[in-house]
């Protein structure tokens, strides 16, 4: 039981903290780097899903909102709450806890679409004089954000809920 509790926990704060440093130069940097013909325009995620909205995308910019802010930012709450919920002993809902880390390890393999959606983007829009797009230096910075907390959830030994219910040997 002692080298599940220490040193999976240990990871799990590491991951998660290498994942959160990460998060933020991936949300304050630019995301894409779209050139039309003599407009240069750096985005930030945020920015694109305005941009998106404004011209007429709203489905598009709230699923970009939803995919790249809301879901990253509650993985990140979510990891964290269940480390520190193991850390400090609580014994309520374990149920509910391991649901949570289960939807947690689902969604991480979703949470690189928009690494993709960037990737694909800048090799299908490459028609030199008209039109580039390439990618930012915060398509890095997510990815590794996304891959810390993929790490962060693997680390994250889902037994360690169910220990604090189990009878004392002896």
């Amino acid at each position: 039981m002692n080298s599940r509790t220490r040193r999976s926990l240990t990871w799990v704060w590491i991951w998660w903290g290498l994942g959160v440093l990460a998060y933020i130069p991936a949300n304050l940097m630019p995301m894409l780097k779209t050139r039309l013909l003599f407009a240069v325009s750096d985005d930030t995620i945020l920015g694109g899903a305005y941009k998106l909205a404004e011209h007429g995308s709203p489905g598009v910019a709230a699923v970009i909102v939803l995919a790249s802010l809301i879901i990253p930012v509650a993985k990140f709450a979510a990891i964290a709450w269940l480390a520190l919920t193991v850390q400090m002993g609580r014994r309520s809902h374990p149920n509910r806890r391991h649901r949570l880390f289960k939807t947690v390890e689902r969604i991480g393999r979703w949470s690189m679409v928009d690494v993709f959606v960037v990737a694909i983007l800048a090799s299908l829009v490459q028609f030199s004089v008209l039109a580039t797009v390439t990618p930012g230096p915060a398509a890095l910075a997510f990815a590794v954000s996304v891959i810390c907390t993929m790490f962060a959830a693997l680390s994250f030994d889902s037994r360690m809920i169910w220990d604090l219910d189990e009878p004392a040997d002896g």
